[in-house]
């Protein structure tokens, strides 16, 4: 049986290199690399392809929701579960609807960690023991009854990343960067997202993020 490849990103040093050791001690995983960032989390997986990519939740550059985003569209095979200290249904709603398999909080054992790894390889959702599990079948089905119900469902995909990125602070010449397309190219993704939208400025826009939950205020404190 082949190992299950992971590459962890954490910005603390301590917590990556513990759960470094705690996956290499197992028989049936691997560490390939690690990461500080969000930013270089979503390279390291475009470069690297491992079965499962585990990810703080809070990082710079780039957190872990929209890491997941990224990661997604980049190597759709690589399952992704996050780490969070938060339990709230409206960010573990949030974490699957950006595409992880997986949510662990971080004050469970560690072997929920490991579960966690083992279940979203094998194709499976997995949320801590803390978690209301029925958010899954909520959530599931939501994905195929629920109709768009409001213009942030009608954006497209690029229009949703350049969105996020944008109320998460991030400049044009940043998200061009990031999503590996030009500054024109974002700017444009914004003129048409504001337009989608009816927004006319960034503070409206911020407002509205929060609003419809792709940001709260705890998940972005430094």
């Amino acid at each position: 049986m082949s190992n299950i490849n992971v590459l962890i990103a954490d910005d603390h040093s301590v917590v990556r290199e513990g759960l470094c050791k705690l996956i290499d001690e197992q028989k049936d995983m691997k560490v390939l690399d690690t990461a500080a960032d969000g930013l270089k989390a979503v390279k390291k997986v475009k470069e690297l392809k491992p079965d499962v990519a585990l990810l703080d939740i809070q990082m710079p550059e780039l957190n872990g929701l929209e890491a997941v985003g990224l990661i997604k569209e980049a190597v759709p095979e690589t399952q992704v579960v996050l780490l969070s200290m938060h339990k709230k249904d409206a960010y573990v709603h949030q974490a699957l609807t950006a595409g992880a398999m997986g949510y662990v909080l971080k004050a469970s054992p560690t072997t929920d960690v490991l579960e966690a790894i083992r279940a979203v390889h094998r194709g499976e959702y997995y949320l801590s023991s803390k978690i209301n599990s029925k958010l899954i079948t909520a959530f599931l089905k939501s994905r195929t009854e629920k109709p768009p119900v409001s213009g942030y469902d009608l954006l497209s995909e690029r229009e949703q990343q350049v969105f996020r990125l944008l109320v998460e602070g991030k400049s044009s010449a940043e998200i061009a960067d990031i999503l590996c397309i030009s500054p024109k190219t974002v700017e444009k993704h914004r003129a048409n997202t504001m337009k989608k939208l009816d927004i006319h400025n960034m503070v409206s826009m911020v407002k509205y993020a929060i609003k419809i939950g792709i940001i709260g205020p705890e998940l972005w404190e430094e």
